[in-house]
């Protein structure tokens, strides 16, 4: 399983948490966070303005889905025409195990909207 962790800019939130839900995958967790890329922040006129608001979006997918749900991320995220700076940035990483809380158990493989496993 492989965990995908996409900082968006708020505005494509919602889009990009439709297209996740239009691919197959409605178990998504959003995060309003803050932070600055390369680019260092924004500056408008004397003011810099270094911590930009963005949102997390974290969902956990079995690895053989990567492309899937990074082709779905990237299409609702990026900005007009070529993209913009501050777009966001996706991180992959590997899930080790899952629990459920209320039950305890283990989980082998992050549960799925029956669409996409038809």
């Amino acid at each position: 399983m492989l965990m995908i962790r996409a900082i968006v800019r708020p505005a494509k939130a919602q889009e990009v948490m439709q297209g996740l839900l239009d691919a197959g995958y409605p178990a998504v967790t959003k995060i309003p966070v803050v932070g600055r890329g390369k680019q260092r922040g924004l500056k408008v006129g004397d003011v810099i303005y270094d911590e930009l608001p963005k949102e997390m979006l974290v969902v956990v997918v079995p690895d053989a889905d990567k492309e899937f749900v990074l082709d779905a991320i990237l299409m609702n995220a990026k900005s007009e025409g070529d993209g913009k700076f501050g777009d966001g940035k996706i991180f992959v990483s590997k899930v080790e195990e899952v629990y459920t809380i209320s039950s305890g158990a283990k989980d082998e493989e992050p549960v799925l909207e029956e669409s996409k496993e038809a």
